[in-house]
């Protein structure tokens, strides 16, 4: 562990793995076919319910609308780092990132994005961030 300026101890929030030392787990989430998804007021509160399905921590929510089809970017500031969503009502399509580290569980979030978007058509890409070899591990 690391100590900060105030002789605090400050634990590490890198992922350990059974095969990979990580930063966090980033997942990338594709969603066609979907509903509610020109409302700055639902995408917050989307925003909201994965935070807490997941075991993260909030720290601000922010969503704002653009012309002329009413896209959507909201955005989740998190202790453990992230999650947006983008929209495209035109296509009915929105764009999920969820990145996260340490116990928070990003995976927790799909039944949440399938019942506040009202679709079951997913495409889910998961990255391992910050991989860590032996010279680089310190935990």
């Amino acid at each position: 562990m690391k100590k900060m300026k105030r002789g605090k101890k400050k634990k590490s929030v890198f992922c350990k793995g059974k095969v990979l030392n990580h930063a966090g787990t980033h997942l990338l989430v594709e969603i066609w076919n979907a509903k509610n998804i020109s409302s700055p007021k639902i995408i917050k509160k989307i925003l909201k319910q994965i935070v807490k399905a997941c075991g993260a921590t909030l720290l601000k929510v922010q969503a704002h609308i653009f012309s002329p089809f009413n896209g959507v970017s909201g955005v989740a500031i998190l202790k453990e780092s992230h999650v947006s969503i983008h929209t495209w009502p035109e296509f009915g399509y929105a764009a999920v990132d969820i990145f996260v580290c340490g116990k928070v569980n990003p995976y927790k979030a799909l039944p949440i994005l399938k019942q506040g978007f009202e679709t079951q058509d997913l495409q889910i890409l998961e990255l391992k961030r910050g991989i860590l070899d032996e010279k680089r591990l310190v935990l």
